[in-house]
C-alpha cells in the first residue's frame, strides 16, 4: 500500500439554521456530513458517490478546508490541519487543489485564458512575464489545448475545453491532489470519456491522487482504484472499485448500480429495474436508525433503532446489519 497523503477522521460537518431578527438563535442543525472517515495514498484515485444531497461535495470542502468541520479530524501530509488557520493553510494550498463541476461559472468570464491559468502561479511563485507564459503554454498543452488558448476568452470555449482550462490552473501548481467535484456531469457524454481519458493519463504521469465525486458509477470504475458510497452524509459502503460494483453489498450500493443504462438490452432486461421508493430524507430531520430503511425493502426492526457503524468484512467495510450476516453465511457445498 502506499504512502497515506490525506486523511478524514470520524469527521462531521453541521450547519447551523438560526431563527429571529434580533437575537436569532440556532433551531435545528443541518447534518451534511455525519462520522466520515476516508483515507487517500499517493498515486490513488478514490471515488466518492452518492446521489445530490448526499453530503459529496462537503466532503471534500472539508478536505481541502475550504469548509471548517464541527467534530473530527483533517489531515495531510502526516500534519492535523483540522484547526490550522488562513495564514497556515496557505503554505499547502499549492498542494491540494480543485476542479469544480460547472466549467463556466469556474471562469472569469473577464478574464483570458491565459490570465486564469496563470493566476496560481502568481499567487504561489514569482515569475517573470516570459516565465509565465512559458509556463502556461506548457499546462494548456498538456490537457490537450493548443497554447493559441491562452488569448481567448472563456465564452468562446466549449464547456470540455474550459473544463480542460479547469484542469490545467488545477495542475499549475504541481499539486499532490486533487479534489474533483463531479468534473464531467455538465459535459456531452461525448466529451465525458476524454475528459476521463485525460484525468486518468495525467494521474499516471504526474503521480497525482485524486478524490473523484461523481454520481456516475462507471465513471468511478474507470478511473478509481476504491469507492466510498455516501448516503444522507454517512459512508454506507467502501472498498475496492472491483469488489464494489461486481458485488455490492449494501441495499443502496445495489440500487444506485441497478439505476445504471445497460447498452446491451438483453443484459438489461435479464437484470431488470429497480427504482428507489421515495426520496432521500432532510438532513435537518434525518431518519432513526439506519437512515436508508425508509426506502429499503430489506429494512428489518434493528435498522430502524441505531445507526449502524461501518464494519470490516474481507473485501471491505459496510454498513449494514442485514449485509454483514449476508456476507459471513458459510457458502452451501
Amino acid at each position: 500500500m502506499a504512502e497515506l497523503l490525506a486523511q478524514l477522521t470520524d469527521v462531521s460537518v453541521h450547519f447551523p439554521v438560526r431563527a429571529g431578527l434580533l437575537l436569532p438563535r440556532e433551531v435545528a442543525r443541518v447534518r451534511a456530513v455525519e462520522r466520515v472517515s476516508l483515507d487517500i495514498h499517493k498515486g490513488e484515485a478514490l471515488g466518492l458517490v452518492g446521489e445530490s444531497g448526499s453530503g459529496k461535495s462537503t466532503t471534500g470542502r472539508a478536505l481541502l478546508r475550504l469548509q471548517d468541520v464541527t467534530t473530527g479530524r483533517v489531515q495531510f501530509a502526516g500534519q492535523d490541519i483540522t484547526h490550522w488557520q488562513r495564514r497556515e493553510l496557505q503554505a499547502i494550498r499549492r498542494r491540494m487543489t480543485v476542479v469544480f463541476q460547472d466549467p463556466e461559472a469556474s471562469c472569469n468570464p473577464r478574464m483570458r485564458i491565459g490570465d486564469a491559468v496563470a493566476e496560481p502561479l502568481r499567487v504561489h511563485e514569482r515569475l517573470t512575464k516570459a516565465e509565465l507564459q512559458r509556463r502556461v503554454g506548457a499546462l494548456l498543452d498538456q490537457v490537450g489545448l493548443d497554447t493559441s488558448f491562452a488569448l481567448r476568452w472563456p465564452h468562446e470555449l466549449s464547456g470540455g475545453q474550459r473544463q480542460r482550462v479547469g484542469i490545467a490552473r488545477a495542475l499549475a501548481t504541481d499539486p499532490e491532489l486533487i479534489v474533483l467535484d463531479e468534473p464531467i456531469s455538465a459535459l456531452d457524454v461525448s466529451i465525458q470519456a476524454q475528459v476521463l481519458n485525460l484525468l486518468d493519463d495525467l494521474r499516471k504521469q504526474r503521480g497525482l491522487s485524486y478524490l473523484f465525486i461523481a454520481h456516475d458509477l462507471g465513471a468511478v470504475a474507470h478511473l478509481c482504484d476504491r469507492v466510498a458510497v455516501m448516503y444522507l452524509g454517512r459512508v454506507v459502503e467502501q472498498g475496492e472499485v472491483g469488489d464494489v460494483i461486481d458485488a455490492p453489498l449494501h441495499p443502496y450500493t445495489q440500487a444506485l448500480l441497478r439505476s445504471v443504462p445497460l447498452h446491451d438490452p438483453i443484459a438489461a432486461r435479464a437484470r431488470g429495474l429497480q427504482v428507489l421508493d421515495g426520496e432521500i430524507p432532510s438532513p435537518l430531520a434525518p431518519p432513526s436508525g439506519c437512515a436508508f430503511h425508509p426506502r429499503c425493502r430489506s429494512a428489518i426492526a434493528e435498522c430502524r433503532q441505531l445507526p449502524p457503524e461501518l464494519a470490516a468484512l474481507p473485501t471491505r467495510q459496510v454498513a449494514c446489519p442485514i449485509a454483514i450476516r449476508t456476507a459471513q453465511l458459510p457458502i452451501a457445498s
